[in-house]
């Protein structure tokens, strides 16, 4: 599996459930974070029972954690793939801007347990994720609730043109709202 592979191009989509477990046992066996991370990010786009999926995330990070690249959460999120669907939308020319997203803990609250922050910097996500949490320039429910950044979503949104990232950063963030999602941000 390749290091660049992104997962919204869901390399082993073609690949059955049973060549996709051995290909994951392969992964663990090896401590391979990349090989691994495809197939869960697979696994949930297909909609594979979410205690599963939570599983094989636990396994991963276990045995390949260092290897794991950033884009795959820490932990389960019933709309990911939806996220994927809505981020998929939209594009912009080259630039210094950065699209990101920001995975909220809504478990004291009924209905989803997570929610999102959709957000715009000229910082790398993981950056502008720090900093919120530092309390600079941060917005309240990511510094009350903020738990990781949602990479994966969005890496196709990473250095684009200021004002483009303006407009898609609160038209994402309404398209995620449509679709059910609780959003923060977005502005």
């Amino acid at each position: 599996m390749r290091d660049d592979s992104r997962p919204v191009d869901r390399p082993l989509r073609a690949r059955p459930d049973r060549e996709l477990a051995a290909v994951f046992q392969q992964a663990l066996e090896a401590g391979d974070g990349v090989a691994g991370a495809h197939c869960i990010h697979e696994r949930w786009m297909r909609g594979h029972f979410p205690t599963h999926v939570e599983a094989d995330l636990d396994l991963l990070w276990k045995r390949a954690g260092a290897s794991i690249p950033e884009w795959l959460p820490m932990r389960y999120v019933s709309w990911l793939p939806t996220a994927y669907e809505v981020a998929a939308r939209f594009a912009a020319p080259r630039g210094r801007s950065n699209i990101y997203l920001i995975l909220l803990d809504y478990s004291d609250r009924r209905g989803d347990a997570h929610g999102v922050y959709v957000g715009m910097s000229r910082y790398p996500p993981a950056q502008r994720f720090d900093q919120h949490m530092a309390g600079i320039r941060a917005a309240g429910s990511v510094l009350k609730r903020g738990i990781e950044v949602l990479a994966g979503p969005t890496l196709h949104l990473q250095h684009i043109r200021r004002g483009e990232a303006a407009r898609i950063e609160a038209e994402l963030a309404g398209a995620l709202s449509d679709a059910g999602i609780h959003v923060e941000g977005g502005h």
